[in-house]
């Protein structure tokens, strides 16, 4: 009887289920967040449901395929430099974005009288927050990274003791094949749970919210966008792959990460995306995407907070001298290594930045009526550049399919394509690696 609606492209019903949604959203006004948002509340629990399962058995199980592979601390070294280069190159256009489009000129507007800026914890403590003292806590309040430090360091721990750990290895495997056939049954309801966000959005804010602050608002999409399509484009070039391919198959976990605002939820539909979508080993992308997930974010950790810096500045009426310019990139760029892990990123990265360039921390709370409108592309951003490093560390090193990437499946299909594997030579792997190949359906 759902044939027909399955027939339908995946990115089609989830466009339409966005368009349907605003309209909702515009007829019924404050309704529709009573109404229409629960839909929406409840398909990002469903999303959140399948994500900690997820990565915990798709790094233990990445981490023991990908031996004998590639060095996993060779791929994680090239994965680091890529987010640290795109972030940098994500501060250069947040700056012109900013100077271009002056967002803090004519604001006149009060923060909050109940505002209080975001603590911000050291880099010290950051770092020991990746270990957990109770691994089940971790799984349970879902903090990924320390999520894939236990699956990592259980997934060594199945490498190191061999043939002794077969049967457990070969059940982790399982594990994971059953939380990737879950998340193809969650990832349907993706068009009714865009109905329900996108309606709840609309009837809440309105338009009137938004023209105080018009322009930050269209700097921030219009930096963004820039970025995800020329800074991105341009890098798949240099690497002899098409950007049109690349949105193909990136596309549905775009459209998820924009109407979700949430690289977490997006998560699941991210790994789908680079997999089956754009060809890249399964193994190094379970490892790859729930990290970037944690630490990788040019819209949250690096476009974000220089806009809302220069915002400040002019919303102050500071001239930023050379040094505040300075202390803005290197914030951006080693910030959001620093604070991995941290709940609300961009609060957090904006306070970071701010603090920096010594500007007026009180400012953020006037962007804060806005944040739901901003979170969206600042999300979208997120994870493009988190899909987007493993297809340029797995062209450069061995592990892309250019067949699926040429392919570019933008659908959720049940079969799926053999991972690449790693060859001497480094070019891309064309035949699957039997080691790591299932057979039957229902492969990721």
């Amino acid at each position: 009887m759902l044939n027909w609606w399955f027939r339908i492209a995946f990115w089609k019903r989830v466009a339409g289920g966005f368009v349907l949604g605003a309209l909702a959203g515009w007829l019924l006004g404050p309704a529709a967040e009573t109404w229409l948002q629960p839909l929406g509340t409840l398909y990002v629990n469903l999303i959140r449901m399948i994500a900690v399962p997820l990565v915990f058995f798709a790094v233990m199980n990445a981490v023991s395929a990908l031996h004998g592979q590639q060095s996993v601390a060779a791929l994680g070294g090239r994965t680091f430099g890529w987010f640290a280069a795109t972030a940098t190159l994500a501060v250069g256009v947040g700056l012109g974005a900013a100077f271009l489009f002056n967002p803090g000129v004519g604001v006149d507007l009060t923060p909050p009288a109940d505002f209080q800026p975001r603590d911000v914890p050291g880099p010290v403590q950051v770092l020991l927050d990746i270990v957990p003292t109770n691994p089940f806590a971790a799984l349970a309040e879902g903090r990924i990274l320390q999520v894939i430090f236990f699956a990592g360091l259980v997934g060594f721990a199945l490498v190191k003791l061999g043939e002794k750990t077969e049967g457990l290895r070969r059940l982790v495997g399982q594990a994971s094949e059953t939380m990737i056939q879950v998340t193809r049954f969650v990832l349907e309801m993706t068009p009714i749970g865009t109905f329900g966000l996108i309606a709840g959005l609309v009837g809440a804010y309105g338009f009137e919210r938004l023209l105080p602050l018009g322009s930050f608002v269209i700097a921030l999409y219009v930096a963004c966008a820039f970025h995800i399509v020329v800074v991105y484009g341009g890098l798949l070039l240099t690497h002899g792959l098409n950007p049109l391919k690349f949105f193909r198959g990136a596309g549905p976990a775009m459209q998820i990460a924009f109407v979700s605002s949430s690289s977490f939820a997006s998560m699941p539909a991210a790994i789908r995306s680079v997999t089956h979508g754009l060809g890249v080993n399964r193994d190094y992308a379970s490892f790859a995407v729930p990290l970037g997930a944690s630490i990788k974010m040019d819209g949250c950790g690096a476009i974000y907070p220089v806009l809302a810096a220069v915002f400040a500045a002019q919303y102050a009426g500071i001239e930023l001298s050379f040094a505040q310019y300075v202390a803005i990139l290197l914030a951006s760029v080693l910030g959001s290594f620093g604070t991995a892990g941290v709940p609300g990123t961009a609060v957090v990265m904006a306070t970071v930045v701010l603090s920096a360039a010594g500007l007026p921390l009180e400012v953020l709370g006037i962007l804060l009526a806005i944040d739901r409108i901003l979170d969206m592309m600042r999300t979208m951003t997120n994870v493009t550049g988190q899909m987007l490093v493993p297809v340029l560390v797995a062209r450069e090193t061995g592990l892309l399919d250019r067949a699926v990437y040429e392919r570019a499946d933008a659908g959720l299909a049940d079969e799926d394509p053999a991972p690449a594997t790693s060859t001497a030579s480094g070019a891309d792997a064309g035949a699957p690696d039997p080691a790591t190949r299932t057979s039957g359906p229902g492969r990721p």
